[in-house]
C-alpha cells in the first residue's frame, strides 16, 4: 500500500493485451507511441488529461487524475495481443486507414515490431471475418490453456510486472445466458465439451481471469458478464468490466437524455441510424451480430428516462436503432438522430443530431483509460465488477439484481468518487459547504 491512499505504486512495466488488433487496437498503440514521442496529445483520455476536484470548491484544488492516484506511466507500457490476420501493427494500422500515413511512417519501427499471436476464433460467431491466423485445439479448454500460455510467455519475454486485457475484437452473434454459465464447474465442463454458448470472447475472458489478469470487454458480447466468470473474478481477486465502448451515437444519448429528463420534457420517439464502413461495420452487417449490438444500444434510453416511473412523459417512447454498412465511409462513421419531444401543454418539438465522428479515434482513449484504471483497481485490491468504469461503456456490467447506470453525469460522479476513495480523499456529495 502507498503511504496515502488505497493503491500500491505503479512500479515496473505494464503489459496491455488486446484481443483483436484491428482499427481500434492499432489506433491505441500508435497513439501512445505518438504521445510518448511528443508528436501529438492524448485528447479524450481522462487518465492523461482529466482533472478532478479535491476538497471544498473555495480551495480550487483540481489536480490531474494521474497526479492524484498512482496511474501507470504510459512510457512504461508495452502492447501485445491476438488477431485472425497476421499483419504487424504498422501493416494493420495502414490497412485500417484511421491515422495519417505521415504519422504512421514516423512510428513504423516501433509498430512493425508488434506482431499478433494466433487468435482463438470460430466463424460461427462472426461470419464476415475470414482470417487464417488461428489457433487449433481439441476443445475450447485446450484453446483457453493455449491463451494462458501466451499470456505467461508475453509477460516473461517483455519483462512485465503486471498485465491487463481489453477486448477490442468484433461483435459476436447474440447469445443469452444459459445453464453452462451458471458456475465455474458448469463453465469448465462446457469448455471441455465445446459448448455452443461459449464464444471466443468468453474463452479470452476465462483465460485472463483465471490468471488474475484484469479484463475489460469493449464489445456487446456477453464475455465476462456471466455468473461463472464473475465468481471466478472474485476467487482470483481480479477486476472485470464490460460491455461495449461508448463512443459515438450512444455517447450523445447519455449526454442529452439526462438533460431532457432533468427538465421534465417529454420524449415521443428517438430514431437512430448509423453508417459505418470499417471491419466492425462489416461484421454488424450480419443480422445475428447486429442483434447483439442492438440490445446493447437500446437499453440506454429506457434506463435513463425510466418510463415506468414517468409514464406521462415517456410511456409511449418509440426507440429505433439501425446500423448500415457503407464501405466508402471507412472509420469515419456518421450517427444521425431524430428526436421528437414535447414541451409545455404537450406542444411538439424536434431535435436533430448529425454526429460525423471517427469510431476508432473515440474508442482509443477509452481502451487506454480502461487498461490503466483496471490496473489501478488491481493494485487497490478491488476485485469483481468495477461498476465505476461504466462511464466508458454502452451497456455497463452491474451486480445481479441492480440496474446499470447510463446517465453519464451520474457515472462521472461515481468514477470521480471512486478515485477520491482510492486516493484516501473525502468523497464529494455536492451538499452544503463542500460544494
Amino acid at each position: 500500500m502507498s503511504k496515502k491512499g488505497k493503491a500500491s505504486k505503479a512500479s515496473g512495466k505494464l503489459g496491455i493485451l488486446l484481443p483483436g488488433m484491428g482499427a481500434v487496437a492499432t489506433t491505441v498503440i500508435a497513439g501512445v507511441f505518438a504521445v510518448n514521442k511528443g508528436l501529438s496529445s492524448p485528447v479524450g483520455s481522462l487518465t492523461q488529461m482529466g482533472r478532478i476536484r479535491i476538497g471544498k470548491r473555495t480551495e480550487d484544488n483540481q489536480p490531474l487524475i494521474k497526479d492524484l492516484v498512482p496511474v501507470q506511466n504510459i512510457k512504461k507500457v508495452v502492447f501485445g495481443g491476438w488477431d485472425v490476420y497476421k499483419d504487424n501493427m504498422y501493416e494493420a494500422a495502414t490497412n485500417a486507414e484511421v491515422l495519417e500515413p505521415s504519422l504512421l511512417k514516423k512510428l513504423k519501427p516501433q509498430l512493425s515490431k508488434i506482431k499478433p499471436m494466433k487468435a482463438v476464433f470460430d466463424r460461427k460467431y462472426a461470419q464476415r471475418l475470414d482470417g487464417k491466423h488461428i489457433k487449433k485445439g481439441k476443445n475450447k479448454m485446450a484453446l483457453a490453456k493455449a491463451l494462458m500460455k501466451d499470456i505467461e510467455n508475453f509477460k516473461k519475454e517483455n519483462k512485465c510486472d503486471r498485465l491487463v486485457m481489453v477486448w477490442c475484437g468484433s461483435t459476436e452473434i447474440y447469445i443469452e445466458e444459459s445453464s453452462v454459465h451458471k458456475n465455474i464447474k458448469s463453465f469448465e465442463k462446457g469448455l471441455v465439451e465445446n459448448h455452443k454458448d461459449i464464444p471466443p470472447s468468453m474463452i479470452y475472458a476465462y483465460a485472463a481471469i483465471k490468471m488474475g489478469v484484469p479484463y475489460a470487454n469493449g464489445a456487446p458480447n456477453l464475455s465476462c458478464d456471466v455468473p461463472a466468470l464473475i465468481q471466478l473474478a472474485k476467487e482470483t481477486d481480479t477486476p472485470i468490466m464490460g460491455k461495449d465502448f461508448k463512443t459515438g451515437q450512444t455517447l450523445m444519448k447519455t449526454i442529452l437524455a439526462p438533460g431532457l429528463k432533468a427538465r421534465a420534457l417529454g420524449v415521443e420517439g428517438w430514431f437512430s441510424t448509423n453508417i459505418l464502413g470499417n471491419r466492425d461495420g462489416e461484421v454488424l452487417d450480419d443480422p445475428a451480430n447486429f442483434k447483439t449490438k442492438e440490445v446493447s444500444k437500446l437499453g440506454v434510453l429506457e434506463q435513463i428516462l425510466e418510463p415506468e416511473k414517468n409514464p406521462e412523459l415517456y410511456a409511449n417512447l418509440y426507440h429505433k436503432v439501425r446500423i448500415n454498412y457503407y464501405p466508402p465511409r471507412g472509420d469515419a462513421k456518421e450517427g444521425w438522430d431524430n428526436i421528437d419531444i414535447r414541451g409545455w401543454l404537450n406542444y411538439p418539438m424536434q431535435i436533430k443530431i448529425d454526429f460525423l465522428c471517427r469510431d476508432s479515434i473515440l474508442a482509443a482513449p477509452i481502451v487506454l483509460d480502461l487498461a490503466l484504471f483496471l490496473d489501478l483497481a488491481k493494485r487497490a485490491n478491488m476485485s469483481g465488477i468495477q461498476e465505476w468504469l461504466g462511464f466508458y461503456l454502452k451497456s455497463p456490467q452491474a451486480p445481479k439484481g441492480v440496474k446499470p447506470i447510463h446517465d453519464i453525469f451520474k457515472q462521472q460522479i461515481k468514477l470521480e468518487n471512486t478515485l477520491r476513495h482510492i486516493a484516501g480523499e473525502t468523497l464529494l456529495d455536492h451538499l452544503g459547504l463542500d460544494y
